[in-house]
């Protein structure tokens, strides 16, 4: 994402020759505005059509044992997702190539680009695949590690060996998205779920009869590839295109701003600096690594949320991984929706950040995690409310039984509870790994969480089953978010006023547990599933808003409106090849 100059006003921004103090030339407000936008619509659709996967799986294959081993299989392209394309890759490759590209545009020598990718490439193409093979050789103790209580290991055996191939086809969609992403390129890596969610569920619907769920994991398999495909052809251009010119070059850096920002954007001052120093390769390595750890390390501490939670159900009856996963898919949806306007303002955060501007990120995050909890406490209630005509409209056919519905409704209630503190993690973690210094905090923050999950998990699981490992990741996050919350700091992140925040918070979360209340009381009232989620969605909204009014938040309208007015300008200079 593009760094963004920030002003002392709130909601401005300076024009395109405005000098930056960290020497990053800001972006215009069109770059900005319609990278997010055609980000933003692309990643709706690939969690549309990831919805769209969920349903066909529980059309085709249920709840029952056959998806409960695809499921513990599944947990290999999650990991792998969140090191290899989100978070891992991005915050190593997107510097290196940015830097590469500078150098490309002032024209010396042989291309740095090609250099770097003929470098770097082959050694991680061949670790991808060596990480692959190993997983699937180690298939049957991996599945005995994650599930030790699954009745049909075999069958999660089968399919793990299938998704690992995702670990090489991972790993180059992400390389792809870094180099891209650097070349000033959103729309390919933008496209990337898109692909990969057409590819499972055309797998399972033409090799589903033939060979039952393993067609999903080979759907993982062939989504993989088309990731890569989705991309090759746009970095090939970058790659083996037309060379510009000195004055083109210079010409093209005036118009579209660095994409880097926060870590990255000092990361790779700091790796520009040192470079021609005899001592560069070293420093270079401890200041990457230094910054990379805590998050990587932060990311996958987070996705062992969803480990502990299907070692805990492998030992209840079957169908108990399939309900966890079908409610809490359905139960995150608002809190990506509200999540997105922290993508759209991150840059603001991270650029006043790196300026010193301290009374303006606080106000950017103050202001954005009271307007993110009013949109994902709207949906949290009407999930609530709402939650057994939801999972019958989207599930209950086929194989998907009345007995599915009422175990995942029943789940999705309990995962709402939780969905403040997933949004608030998300909201608040940014702050800590944008200011361009190593920080463990946020490690140490959803360790405690984690542990919280973990030992509620395992005492409530025998009495509650599903509701009891729901509980403890609802209890195990809302944990980590007021660690985060409270130890918002000069030191850590950026000073918010957190009485003030913690005081605003509690109007909207009020106003939702009476919405929930009024909204699944009327939803209860309507026998038919369609007219009864109107009625209860309709209820709970209208409720809510009301008590916003009455309780006086008035963060959400603001950001509605200057959120709309950046997206309906003419949006120049921006390229989307």
């Amino acid at each position: 994402m593009p760094a963004a100059r920030v002003a002392p006003a709130a909601d401005t921004e300076p024009s395109a020759d405005t000098a930056s103090p960290t020497g990053v030339a800001p972006p215009t407000r069109g770059f900005l505005a319609k990278a997010t936008l055609v980000t933003a619509v692309l990643s709706i659709a690939g969690a549309l059509l990831g919805l769209g996967r969920d349903q066909a799986l529980a059309h085709l294959f249920g709840a029952g044992t056959e998806t409960d081993a695809f499921l513990v299989a599944w947990t290999v392209p999650e990991v792998a997702a969140t090191l290899l394309i989100e978070d891992g890759m991005a915050f190593v490759l997107v510097p290196a190539f940015s830097l590469a590209v500078a150098r490309r545009a002032r024209g010396t020598g042989a291309d740095p680009v090609r250099a770097l990718v003929a470098s770097t490439l082959p050694r991680l193409a061949l670790a991808f695949v060596a990480v692959a093979a190993l997983l699937m050789a180690g298939a049957p103790y991996l599945v005995a590690a994650l599930a030790p209580g699954l009745p049909d290991p075999g069958l999660a055996v089968d399919c793990t060996r299938l998704t690992a191939t995702c670990v090489l086809s991972f790993g180059l969609a992400g390389y792809c998205s870094a180099a891209l992403r650097a070349h000033r390129r959103f729309l390919a890596p933008a496209a990337i779920y898109v692909a990969y969610n057409t590819g499972i569920i055309t797998a399972m619907f033409v090799l589903g009869d033939r060979w039952g769920v393993r067609s999903a994991a080979v759907g993982v398999a062939l989504g993989g590839c088309l990731m890569v495909a989705a991309q090759a052809p746009s970095l090939v251009r970058q790659l083996f295109g037309r060379r510009q010119s000195a004055p083109e070059a210079e010409a093209t850096a005036a118009q579209d701003p660095s994409p880097l920002d926060g870590p990255e954007a000092t990361k790779a001052t700091q790796v520009a600096e040192v470079t021609d120093s005899p001592a560069a390769p070293s420093v270079k390595h401890s200041v990457e690594l230094a910054l990379i750890a805590p998050v990587l390390m932060f990311a996958l501490c987070r996705q062992s949320q969803v480990l502990i939670e299907r070692f805990l159900a492998s030992t209840l009856p079957s169908g108990a991984i399939s309900h966890l996963n079908y409610a809490q898919k359905v139960a995150q949806i608002p809190m990506t929706l509200s999540l997105m306007l922290c993508t759209v303002t991150f840059p603001v955060l991270a650029q006043a950040l790196a300026e010193g501007d301290t009374e303006r990120a606080r106000t950017r995050v103050e202001r954005d995690v009271a307007v993110a909890s009013c949109m994902v406490l709207l949906g949290a209630a009407a999930v609530f409310a709402c939650a057994p005509q939801i999972i019958q409209l989207l599930f209950q056919r086929g194989a998907f039984t009345a007995q599915d519905t009422a175990a995942t409704a029943t789940v999705m209630r309990v995962y709402s509870v939780g969905l403040l503190g997933h949004t608030l993690v998300g909201a608040l973690v940014r702050t800590y790994f944008s200011a361009g210094r190593p920080t463990w905090y946020p490690l140490a923050a959803m360790t405690a969480g984690i542990i919280a999950t973990s030992w509620i998990g395992a005492g409530t699981v025998e009495a509650w089953g599903v509701r009891g490992i729901a509980a403890a990741n609802a209890i195990g996050i809302t944990v980590t978010a007021a660690l985060l919350l409270s130890g918002m700091g000069e030191r850590r992140s950026v000073p918010i006023r957190t009485r003030r925040v913690v005081h605003e918070l509690s109007k909207p979360v009020r106003a939702a547990v009476c919405a929930a209340v009024a909204g699944a009381f009327c939803a209860s009232r309507v026998d038919s599933p369609e007219l009864a989620l109107a009625a209860g969605g309709l209820t709970v909204t209208v409720v809510y808003v009301l008590l916003l009014r009455v309780l006086g938040v008035q963060a959400v309208a603001p950001a509605f409106r200057t959120a709309l007015r950046s997206v309906t300008r003419r949006l120049p200079h921006v390229r989307f090849r």
